[in-house]
């Protein structure tokens, strides 16, 4: 087996990167997908315990016609966008202890500019199914996320960014469900103070993830720059955004990672673009990076969105700038070269599979599409091992036939993913 570190070292040499250059560029770059453990023969993977959750909320919001249903349930909704709020006694309160806002002059509601065009809806994919909130206006968009994922603090979210993956959030909807239940059963020597402690161990129990989306161009690219009407523009931008997003979900389920990183985005734009119009375009890529006039950077594009922390040196920086045009012209070229074969959805699978084991080194490399191809011949080794080793008896084709077709369905189409 080849040496990697070796391959992305050399590769980042032919870029000009060495010494302590390389070096922070291998760090930043460093593949973090646990793979060890993946099994593809168990796909679809059943839905994460929140999901029952948000299927109520989606039922509340479709009944009342308005995001606004999610008050009863969510706590930021119930505050606006206020600086300084996070560190309120109010919110804190609310937020952090679980008390009752009746009666919290700040708790005033979330003011939404369109609340009956936002809608919540449950979204499959081969890692189960995802809660998706979808704003049609930027300015409920920009709400939501800011509610969300930043405490209701008037955080400033670049127009570049049009989607976030959310992770990790406490949901006291569901901490009270469990408390009821608790009590209900509970003998007078049982104590819900000691209950709650064991809980907050089994994060599962409260913590939801799911994903806020726009409705505008992707990454603010204009249709005319891409050649489209406006109309089938946002058509195509809200389908790579949301595969885009699903793709994300389902590195951080099945391989444990997602980050805001250069190649999680290389592999989740790849998905998205490559679903929304069945090929992959490496300009489209670069021009929602802000390299479309490469060697010169639009200034806000998103690449910028992805210099880690601490960020990467403005030498650094550059280097990034380069590969990503070569990854990106090697991409295309692989995906050029297989194109017919995604009418076969289980090439598909085995394309986020190989994707999903290079670096970004590798994916810009001169010898890439040798690479491409060994990690494709893997991925696809790998899927029929785990089918063959899963399917027995009469429908075994049938089975396995099935299943990956729901896999690749949707897996095309924290924690914030800064589309």
């Amino acid at each position: 087996m080849e040496d990697k570190l070796g391959i992305r070292t050399d590769v980042l040499g032919c870029f000009g990167a060495n010494g302590k250059l390389a070096n922070e560029l291998l760090s930043y770059n460093e593949n973090r997908f646990q793979r060890a453990a993946v099994n593809l023969s168990h796909f679809p993977l059943p839905d994460e315990s929140f999901v029952a959750a948000w299927r109520e909320y989606a039922r509340a919001t479709e009944e009342e016609c308005t995001i606004d249903a999610l008050g009863k349930y969510l706590v930021q909704f119930r505050f606006p966008i206020q600086a300084a709020i996070s560190e309120s006694e109010e919110y804190l309160a609310a937020t952090r202890r679980g008390m009752d806002t009746n009666g919290m002059k700040l708790a005033v509601g979330l003011s939404l500019r369109n609340p009956r065009q936002c809608r919540l809806t449950i979204h499959s994919t081969a890692a189960g199914c995802v809660p998706i909130l979808t704003a049609q206006e930027r300015d409920d968009f920009v709400t939501l996320v800011q509610a969300l994922t930043h405490r209701n603090e008037p955080h400033f979210v670049p127009e570049s960014m049009g989607a976030c993956m959310v992770a990790g959030f406490n949901n006291w909807h569901r901490i009270f469900r469990l408390r009821d239940c608790f009590m209900a059963t509970a003998s007078p020597d049982d104590s819900w103070i000691e209950e709650f402690k064991r809980i907050k161990s089994q994060k599962e129990l409260y913590q939801d993830r799911f994903i806020i989306l726009s409705t505008g161009p992707y990454s603010a690219v204009n249709a005319s720059d891409v050649g489209f009407d406006e109309e089938e523009w946002l058509s195509i931008s809200l389908v790579i955004r949301r595969e885009h997003e699903c793709t994300h979900y389902f590195t951080q389920r099945v391989f444990s990672s997602m980050r805001n990183n250069l190649l999680d985005e290389l592999i989740a734009d790849f998905m998205g673009i490559t679903t929304a119009i069945g090929r992959f375009r490496s300009d489209w890529l670069l021009r929602f990076m802000g390299l479309e006039s490469f060697p010169s950077y639009r200034n806000r594009g998103r690449l910028q969105n992805y210099r880690g922390e601490p960020p990467l040196s403005d030498a650094a920086f550059t280097i990034l700038q380069k590969m990503v045009v070569a990854a990106a012209a090697n991409l295309e070229d692989f995906d050029r070269h297989h194109a017919l074969d995604f009418q076969c959805l289980q090439i598909r699978a085995a394309m986020l599979l190989m994707l999903t084991a290079l670096s970004v080194e590798e994916m810009a490399a001169r010898n890439a599409n040798r690479i491409m191809d060994a990690a494709f011949v893997h991925a696809l080794q790998v899927l029929e091992s785990q089918r063959v080793s899963r399917d027995t008896g009469p429908n075994a084709d049938r089975i396995a036939t099935a299943t990956t077709e729901w896999y690749i369905a949707d897996a095309g189409s924290k924690a914030i993913d800064k589309e």
